[in-house]
């Protein structure tokens, strides 16, 4: 993990004062998004932290699967995979169960769009093979990942496309965490609005269970109230709101992720609206998990938007 390079590259909407900071070496994460100078991602225990342990922050891609796993093993198609139990690879929760995938550190990229050539566009790849045995022992299936992000009209659009390589089916189980705030007032205070989307009855461990109750769209203020709840049949595309002092920001997932997450502790300045392919735990439990057919692609996308209140306009 020494040599984990985390330099950066920036995309820029100045039509809108809009920055975006990404770190290729260290997961693709999107380290900042500033509007008007204000940092509107939580940075919690920094890039380094994030690179080396997987202490998230920002908006870090959760590869190859999200959120949690029940336990170190699953099985697909007759196989069994036993995930390392190695923390330099693979962080684990409070409960010491692996969550979030491979640590971003270890998921370095290669840019595919030329150095200043378009400040608005970044593009990069990931090939998962055999020959990358700290990838391919957590998930031992062949495949490319395409990012892709762009910054303009005061919106962030990230999207990620897999290409199954090999002879066994992909499974999609990723997702991603974007850690929103809202600079200039306090959490109570925040307006937060839903989508209509099945809520997850979880078990002690953050697990789904397999039941769950339909919920209608939402609209509330944040107030003492803490989530870190499960979701799925999301439709697409959905929005999920945060609204405060003078800015609202608008996380809308476009296409390929039927399932959510919504993370505010109460301590916590920031909330998190996560797209997600599959539900919590799918790579062990099968429910609401898709296989990408050798030879076939899937692609998934969400956007974060910025609009400035105080302007009457979207910036």
């Amino acid at each position: 993990m020494g040599n984990v390079s985390l330099a950066t590259v920036g995309l820029q909407d100045e039509a809108a004062a809009l920055q975006a900071t990404f770190v290729p070496g260290a997961g693709m994460l999107c380290s900042s998004l500033r509007h008007r100078g204000e940092e509107l991602l939580a940075q919690n225990a920094g890039v380094e932290a994030y690179a080396r342990d997987g202490k998230t922050m920002g908006i870090p891609l959760l590869y190859p699967w999200a959120n949690r796993l029940a336990g170190f093993q699953y099985s697909l198609a007759g196989r069994t995979v036993h995930v390392p139990r190695d923390r330099t690879r693979v962080a684990v929760d409070q409960n010491g169960l692996p969550i979030h995938g491979v640590i971003g550190g270890r998921l370095a990229w290669e840019l595919t769009t030329e150095p200043g050539s378009d400040s608005h566009l970044l593009a990069a790849r990931l090939r998962w093979s055999d020959d990358r045995p700290e990838l391919f022992e957590v998930f031992p299936f062949r495949h490319d990942l395409d990012f892709r992000a762009r910054l303009e009209r005061g919106r962030l659009e990230i999207g990620l496309t897999v290409s199954a390589k090999g002879t066994d089916a992909v499974p999609l189980a990723f997702g991603f965490h974007p850690y929103l705030a809202l600079p200039g007032a306090a959490r109570e205070n925040w307006l937060i609005e839903l989508p209509a989307m099945r809520h997850l009855d979880l078990d002690a461990t953050q697990i789904p269970t397999g039941a769950g109750q339909a919920q209608t769209s939402r609209r509330f203020e944040l107030a003492e109230l803490e989530f870190d709840d499960g979701f799925d049949d999301v439709a697409s595309p959905a929005t999920f709101l945060a609204t405060a002092a003078g800015r609202r920001i608008e996380l809308e997932l476009l296409e390929g992720y039927p399932c959510a997450q919504v993370f505010a502790p109460r301590t916590g300045q920031f909330i998190c609206f996560e797209p997600m392919a599959a539900p919590t735990n799918a790579l062990a439990s099968g429910e609401g998990l898709k296989l990408l057919d050798p030879g076939e692609r899937y692609t998934a996308g969400f956007s974060v938007s910025i609009e400035d209140l105080d302007r009457a306009s979207l910036v």
